[in-house]
This record gives C-alpha cells, sequence and structure tokens, in this order.
C-alpha cells in the first residue's frame, strides 16, 4: 500500500525508462516527481499518462523563473495537465504570477527557497546575501508564503523553523534532502531520515537515488514508508 507522504523522484533520462521504473514500483508508490532533467525526454507525455491512466499524483519540479508575464503564460500552460504541485523560484513576484497562471485549477504552487545541495559557500560563490543557510532559507519561505505559495521546498533542517511561522497554517512543506538510515548522502549536504523530516513539520518527503537505484525499487519504496511516524 502507497503513502502519499512519499514522493518518488524519476531521476531518469527518460519517458520510457520513468515508466519501465513505475511498473517495478507498481502499488508501492503513488506520487511521482518529474524534473526538469526528464523535460525533453518525454517528461509532460509521462506525467500526464501517469496521472490519466495509472491515476498517480504528479509533482512537476521546473522550478521556473523568469518575468512576471512569462511565468504566468508557462503555468497557464502547465495546469492543463492537471498537475497536482508545480515548483517556481520562490521570489514573491515569480509566486503571484504563478498563482495567476493556476487560477482555475487544483495545482498547488511550491517555492523554492535554497536548493538543498547548497551551502554556504556556494551561497558566496553566488553572491547571495551573508547570513546563515538556515536564516535565508526561512526568511524566503516565509516572503513566498506571504506571496500566495501553496507551501515551499525546503530541507528538513528548516522544516521546524518554516512550520513555526504563522504564514505556514495550511500550507505545505516538501522536503527533498532526505536519505534513509543508512544510504549516501550523494551531492544532498542538508540530509536528515524520513522520520526526522516528518518529525520536522514536513508534508512530503522526495526521494529517489535510494529508492530507484536498488535492486528492489518497490521494496526499497515499502521500506522509506515503513520508516514514516
Amino acid at each position: 500500500m502507497s503513502d502519499d507522504r512519499l514522493i518518488v523522484a524519476l531521476d531518469v533520462p527518460n519517458a520510457l525508462e520513468g515508466l519501465s521504473l513505475t511498473e517495478k514500483l507498481g502499488d508501492s508508490v503513488g506520487f511521482y516527481k518529474i524534473g526538469l532533467g526528464m523535460l525533453t525526454g518525454g517528461g509532460l507525455a509521462l506525467a500526464n499518462e501517469l496521472k490519466q491512466e495509472h491515476g498517480k499524483r504528479i509533482f512537476l519540479d521546473m522550478k521556473l523563473f523568469d518575468i512576471s508575464a512569462t511565468v504566468e503564460a508557462a503555468v497557464r500552460g502547465l495546469a492543463q495537465f492537471d498537475i497536482d504541485f508545480l515548483t517556481v523560484h520562490g521570489d514573491p513576484h515569480v509566486i503571484r504570477a504563478a498563482k495567476e497562471g493556476a487560477a482555475g485549477s487544483k495545482m498547488k504552487i511550491l517555492g523554492v527557497t535554497i536548493l538543498t545541495s547548497l551551502d554556504r559557500s556556494d551561497l558566496d560563490d553566488c553572491l547571495i546575501q551573508d547570513g546563515e543557510v538556515q536564516t535565508l532559507v526561512v526568511e524566503r519561505a516565509g516572503r513566498a508564503l506571504e506571496a500566495g505559495a501553496d507551501g515551499v521546498i525546503a530541507s528538513p533542517h528548516e522544516a521546524a523553523l518554516i512550520r513555526a511561522l504563522p504564514e505556514s497554517a495550511g500550507r505545505l512543506i516538501v522536503t527533498p534532502g532526505v536519505r534513509p538510515a543508512g544510504a549516501e548522502h550523494g551531492d544532498q549536504k542538508r540530509v536528515m531520515t524520513p522520520a526526522e523530516a516528518i518529525a520536522n513539520g514536513a508534508d512530503h518527503i522526495v526521494v529517489g537515488r535510494p529508492i530507484w537505484q536498488d535492486p528492489s525499487p518497490a521494496n526499497a519504496a515499502k521500506a522509506v514508508i515503513a520508516e514514516l511516524p
């Protein structure tokens, strides 16, 4: 039985490999993330097939960023695919434009705070203002929620602080950077276990490689679900 608190990232090159993976996972997973890496490999077609033919929930991780009119138009176009979650950058003007584009649909707009693969030295390289990563993430989350975001993307390390914000009431927190107990961290730098992430206030966790690189992806997914409180 699946648990939609677990979102499996289909971080494979194309739709054919993605569909093959979902077949291996079967009923153990009901929610999938499709990101930019698969966009040119049939990602939107796969999203539509999984949604319409297999009844799966879909998180489209596009991290959109552009001028307001372009973001609004892009989101309006994506809304026709009956997507459940869509990510955009957490800048207030982007959030407001995305909400306009999603109007009339059930698609939730999630603001990206700071990528979980980045630490303070990375932010210095990008000329991001001084301050602890955690502090900046929480400030960006608050501004995104004030601008109307349905939720935010943040590492499990910041989930509890974001959940404590008044603006987070009734909003979603989705956490990548989650690794099952004993799993390799890979390129993620701010990680926690599934149980820790949920305990810190996350509504959904995103797990990719520890599941799809396992010899038995379905068993790996079930093991992650078993860790959830």
